[in-house]
């Protein structure tokens, strides 16, 4: 608050203070807290769309991996470290909804087709926003 002392020719103080009333600064936080109710939701939501759409992304990317592998070398990867070595991909990601590149499943094929690493799916809990299982992508 910065104050200015006015001495006049009655030789009067005046003091003049420039400064925000209790009631000024309330209306601002209030103003400030209104705007972060409505801000900070649309935040979280726009965080989980993108963790959800990067989960879709590696999803097919590793999808098309192992059906590369399968298309030059005749069988499915035994893991998915096969992959990553025989340079189809450079690592495995990490599950963003998990956050662990250890939590995918790996679904086997058929019997007849031998074993190894057929498809793969999150190995997150919950649902994503267009109501499926993460496990079921």
């Amino acid at each position: 608050m910065a104050c200015l002392i006015v001495n006049g020719e009655q030789m009067r103080r005046i003091k003049y203070c420039a400064g925000f009333t209790l009631i000024e600064l309330l209306v601002v936080m209030s103003i400030i807290s209104l705007l972060l109710t409505i801000a900070i939701p649309k935040y979280f939501h726009s965080v989980d769309k993108a963790k959800e759409a990067t989960l879709h992304h590696d999803l097919n990317v590793m999808r098309e991996s192992i059906d590369k592998f399968y298309g030059d070398i005749g069988r499915y990867p035994g893991t998915l470290d096969e992959l990553v070595e025989r340079k189809y991909i450079r690592s495995i990601p990490a599950d963003p909804i998990t956050g662990s590149s250890s939590s995918w499943l790996i679904v086997a094929p058929d019997e007849k087709e031998g074993s190894g690493v057929f498809d793969i799916h999150s190995g997150a809990e919950g649902t994503g926003q267009d109501g499926s299982r993460y496990s079921d992508w």
